[in-house]
Formats: structure tokens, sequence, C-alpha cells
């Protein structure tokens, strides 16, 4: 069975997913709740294989092997240490990462 790993969500990603949710509502509740629920689910899958997820080819630049889970357009930026997967952002894929968050 393969090693659990315990989840957690940076504040900075909480606020992102509600930046997130708000934008898709103006157009669709129903879509911004599917979108957010999906982002959920997929968070979730990091307990079990956070590995799966490629490093960001920013990692050079910022000196750490930060990863990423692509959902649409959208990049979960994540830090695997030791028995831990720290979501750190949500960001569009077409938006620079700030480096300053991270």
């Amino acid at each position: 069975m393969p090693k659990r790993y315990r989840v957690e969500i940076t504040r900075q990603a909480e606020a992102d997913i509600e930046a997130i949710y708000s934008y898709i509502r103006r157009d669709s509740v129903r879509a911004a709740s599917a979108f957010v629920a999906e982002l959920d689910r997929q968070i979730v899958s990091l307990e079990r294989f956070p590995l799966r997820c490629p490093v960001i080819s920013e990692a050079a630049e910022l000196g750490n092997p930060y990863r990423h889970l692509v959902y649409g357009e959208y990049r979960t930026i994540v830090r695997v240490d030791e028995g831990t997967v720290y979501i750190l952002r949500i960001v569009h894929g077409a938006r620079l990462l700030d480096l300053n968050i991270l």
C-alpha cells in the first residue's frame, strides 16, 4: 500500500480558491461550484501520489523542487516535504508565478 501523505492548504491557496470561485461565479454558480469540487478532489488525491506531479519549470530559479498539478487552465503549486504536501498557490497558467509568496 502506498504511503499516505498529509495535505495542508496554506491561507494564500485558500484565498486563491475563493478568488477563482468568485471569478467563475460571475458567469455561472454551477460552473464555479463544479470547478472547486473537482479542484478539491484533485487536491485530496495528493494524499496518495504527490510525486506524480512534475517539478515546475521555475524550480531552478526558486531553488526548491516545487511541483504542480494542472487542472484546466490553473496550476496548483505544491511542496512535498517528508510526509506532508503543502498546497502553496493556485494560479492561472497564463499568470506569472509570484515568487515572493512561495
